[in-house]
């Protein structure tokens, strides 16, 4: 045969089954495990190295579905090595089941893909960190159920006894241990004769196998056993591995459960069912208010806050006293409060002022966010809900330490609620237009899909169904059910489904129109269940690059602004002193209205109410009465009442009669008897007055203080400067400075783009020839394997300067300014000046080095064949 004909040789090592990959197949297993190129690997034994590490293989655990994952935990309780159709019988167990025998071959090549598994069809291996986080102990019961092998279980019992249990169980005596326990193994594994002992059992102990069958497979025993353990333990089908513990062995496990590792085999994931269907403009609309409502909230929140917001807790974050304030100032829960504040804190929106007496209040790019149009600024907070990693769902509840978790404050990243954000969105946007899935089948798939990340299972325990309560809920179900929550308030979901510019948000395709037939008539139509295809379960699809989101986010926004209310520009005046807005107003109508008179009612329309303080705060603005006369005027569809009038003209007759400085403060007025008035008002006791003239009156009480006093008797005063200007307080004064957007905390390293994976790929096969190339040795050579060559300096110029003669290339060991050593395989062009110009195939480039730099020079072996 000749050279060409010889078959490959197997993989000895995760290592050569890595060399035999192209560079795609290098490229997949680099972007499905991004850990491995942080730093790029010197060659592919580093690569093997590191991808068998425990935090990477758990890392690459976490992330499998759950049918991959049934397949590694087969593979840790099968032999090693293991053949595919060993392996399909452990899935699919002896009568076979077609679904497992379609998707098993899909769920081994991404084991493989992974490097979680190596070696051909007829020597399967799992990576060797695998093995031991999968496979059954006492300490870590196997996911399977499985127990220990016959021959782990007896390990440590006396030879006398191995003999004993061999010939019980009707089998022949053999010289030694290891036989022994062979012949039992091949007993327990064989069908027939297996089938043949257990109908000899009694019931009571064929009850006793029925209990262990499924897991966990250990048991506790007196000792003096009753009978059907007795009958049990002669036979070794049940073996002690303690005293007063008994386990089922592996082997009698399998045949009891017909060959099958797993109870339920999952091959394809749980199907997305959709609860109910409404009309695909009826959710537009619904989803559009509610993006409306979301502006309007924000807005809100941060009004309330202008003037200085809640102080900072000395551990960071919101008081709980300022919550349920806030959530009172909103009209809402403290929950929906709480997730309102996150959302303003990652839309960088909100922030701390920084000062001595730290407090919450808007940041510049608020007002910068107040003037777009509303399309847009619904853009920016649901991108930056969309990115955030910080969890609003967890606040009020307690971290590692049983502290609880507040608003605003530390330990409220989740690095995984971007991805579970983004995958429950595109479960919806799989359904057709209107379709509403139920909560319980989203969370059932992405618990298919990720079965081990947040925390709520560990590699090793026995099987659960697909759901659980709700208590137990590990943190992906909870993200996905506040998702679920955040997706309706945000008005991305109406009514439960995706919107039109919900699917535009996360890129997803329109989808296909339905025939007549298949159009909801009713919000309690059911659609069609949709299943995946059955031979290949699809994979979730990676969420968007930056300039991707970019470009998906403002398509959303030009779908959602013709959606969305056109502001007004007028009012309606009452003559019970208030004012109804019947919709929207514009921003300059807004923001006036908004000092002149106090919200009393919200929803479709908002009431404005009138008062004496809500006039004189737009006084205090800077406004004149003839100014607020005219702007009701200009604004109002109705006449401008007379009572209203009456009340502008009244308070600015009173407003500015009394000056109020800094002495700690003073008051002064032209009428001595207002001073005589408040001085004789025991309200006035407090503020420490007293007369320093005819027409002012010192105080101890700051001015802000004896403003608000002053106030609170009736009287309307204004604040002046020190050259006693009157000061005009606006509603915006109080900003912080500059303040960026929280950051998202990475869920790991990020996944590469191609430019990267390229440039790693190629520097992983330079590397790993420079490690592998056969290169001449003497007798004299001191390097060995993995070891750089030493020559001396003359040695090294006189070999460089011959292999540019010959052009051929060299193996160097090479050690660069920061002291890292390396070696290279390269082409010597030219050498001069102490430098060696030549191609380096390890970079795949033309390089330059320092002579002394070379620890050593060595010929490439001449090829073989």
């Amino acid at each position: 045969m000749s050279t060409e004909e010889k078959p490959a040789a197997a993989p000895r090592s995760l290592a050569e089954a890595l060399r035999g990959r192209d560079d795609a197949a290098l490229a997949a297993l680099l972007r499905s495990r991004p850990d491995l190129i942080t730093p790029v690997p010197t060659d592919l034994t580093q690569l093997a190295t590191r991808a068998g590490t425990r935090a990477s293989v758990v890392r690459a655990l976490e992330r499998l579905d759950r049918f991959a994952l049934q397949t590694a935990q087969a593979l840790a309780v099968a032999a090693d090595p293991a053949s595919y159709g060993e392996l399909l019988g452990l899935l699919a167990g002896d009568d076979g089941d077609p679904a497992v025998s379609a998707a098993l071959p899909h769920a081994l090549a991404t084991l493989r893909e992974q490097a979680l598994v190596w070696g051909g069809d007829d020597r399967l291996r799992l990576v060797r960190t695998a093995r031991e986080l999968l496979s059954p102990s006492p300490q870590h019961p196997s996911p399977t159920g499985l127990g220990p092998t016959v021959r782990e279980a007896t390990a440590g019992m006396s030879p006398g006894r191995i003999q004993e249990i061999v010939a019980t169980a009707g089998l022949p005596s053999t010289h030694d241990s290891v036989s022994a326990v062979t012949a039992l193994t091949t007993l327990f594994g064989d069908p027939e004769r297996m089938s043949a002992l257990l109908d000899e059992a009694p019931a009571e102990s064929v009850e006793v196998l029925e209990r262990l069958v499924w897991g966990p497979p250990y048991g506790q025993v007196t000792a003096d056993p009753a009978a059907r353990l007795r009958w049990l333990l002669d036979r070794g089908l049940l073996l002690p591995t303690a005293p007063g513990t008994v386990v089922l062995p592996r082997e009698v496990a399998l045949r009891l459960r017909a060959g099958r590792a797993h109870r339920t085999p999952e091959p394809l994931p749980p199907p997305v069912e959709a609860a109910a269907t409404h009309r695909p403009q009826v959710v537009d609309a619904t989803a559009a208010g509610q993006a409306y409502t979301a502006l309007a909230t924000v807005e809100e929140l941060l009004k309330d806050w202008d003037e200085g917001g809640p102080a900072v807790l000395r551990a960071g974050g919101l008081s709980v006293r300022d919550l349920k304030r806030t959530a009172a100032a909103l009209d809402t829960t403290e929950p929906v409060a709480a997730f309102w504040v996150e959302l303003a804190y990652a839309a960088g929106l909100l922030a701390s002022d920084g000062e001595a007496d730290e407090r919450y209040a808007a940041t510049p790019a608020y007002d910068e966010w107040r003037e777009l149009p509303a399309a847009e600024r619904w853009a920016l907070l649901v991108t930056a809900w969309l990115t955030a990693t910080r969890t609003a769902g967890l606040i009020g509840g307690r971290d590692a330490k049983d502290r609880t978790l507040s608003a605003l404050g530390p330990g409220l990243d989740r690095s995984a609620a971007p991805e579970v954000r983004h995958r429950v969105l595109t479960l919806l946007a799989a359904l057709p237009e209107g379709a509403a899935p139920s909560h319980d089948a989203v969370l059932a798939r992405l618990h298919w899909e990720r079965p081990l990340r947040g925390g709520g299972r560990s590699t090793a325990g026995p099987d659960t169904s697909a759901t659980e309560d709700r208590r137990g809920e590990d943190l992906r179900a909870r993200i996905a059910r506040w998702t679920l929550s955040e997706a309706e308030m945000l008005g991305i979901t109406g009514r439960g489904a995706l919107s039109a510019h919900g699917r535009a948000l996360i890129g997803a395709p329109a989808p296909e129109p339905r025939s007549p037939t298949q159009e909801p008539t009713g919000p309690g139509d059911k659609l069609p269940v949709h299943h995946l295809p059955h031979h290949r379960p699809a994979l979730p699809p990676p969420a968007l690059s930056p300039t991707q989101q970019s470009t998906a986010t403002a398509a959303a926004a030009r779908l959602l602004a013709p959606l969305l209310p056109e502001p007004l520009d007028h009012v309606l005046l009452q003559a019970d002193l208030t004012a109804v807005a019947p919709g929207p107003l514009q921003r300059p109508l807004a923001d006036m209205l908004g000092v002149l008179a106090d919200v009393e009612s919200k929803g479709g329309a908002t009431v404005y109410r009138f008062t004496p303080g809500s006039v004189r705060r737009a006084l205090d603005s800077g406004q004149a009465a003839s100014d607020l006369h005219a702007f009701l005027a200009a604004h109002s569809r109705t006449p401008v009442p007379q009572p209203l009038a009456y009340l502008i003209d009244d308070v600015a007759r009173r407003h500015g009669h009394l000056r109020v400085g800094a002495a700690s403060a003073y008051v002064r007025c032209d009428d001595d008897a207002v001073l005589n008035e408040i001085l004789a008002d025991r309200r006035a006791a407090g503020l420490g007055l007293r007369r320093l003239a005819p027409t002012v009156l010192a105080a101890l009480a700051d001015p802000a203080g004896l403003l608000e006093g002053l106030r609170a008797m009736g009287f309307a005063p204004a604040a002046e400067s020190a050259e006693g200007d009157v000061l005009i307080a606006r509603a915006d004064a109080r900003r912080t400075p500059p303040r960026t957007p929280p950051a998202p905390v990475p869920d790991g390293p990020p996944v590469p783009d191609d430019t990267l994976l390229t440039a790693a790929v190629r520097a992983v096969r330079a590397g790993d020839l420079a490690a592998t190339t056969p290169r001449r040795t003497s007798a004299g050579d001191p390097a060995g394997p993995g070891e750089l060559p030493r020559t001396t300096a003359a040695e090294t110029l006189a070999t460089m300067q011959a292999a540019v003669l010959t052009g051929e290339a060299l193996w160097i060991g090479y050690v660069n300014a920061e002291g890292g050593a390396s070696q290279r395989v390269i082409a010597p062009v030219r050498v001069e000046g102490g430098f060696v110009t030549a191609y380096d195939h390890t970079a795949d480039e033309v390089r330059t080095y320092p002579l002394h730099r070379i620890t050593g020079v060595a010929e490439l072996a001449e090829d073989e064949g």
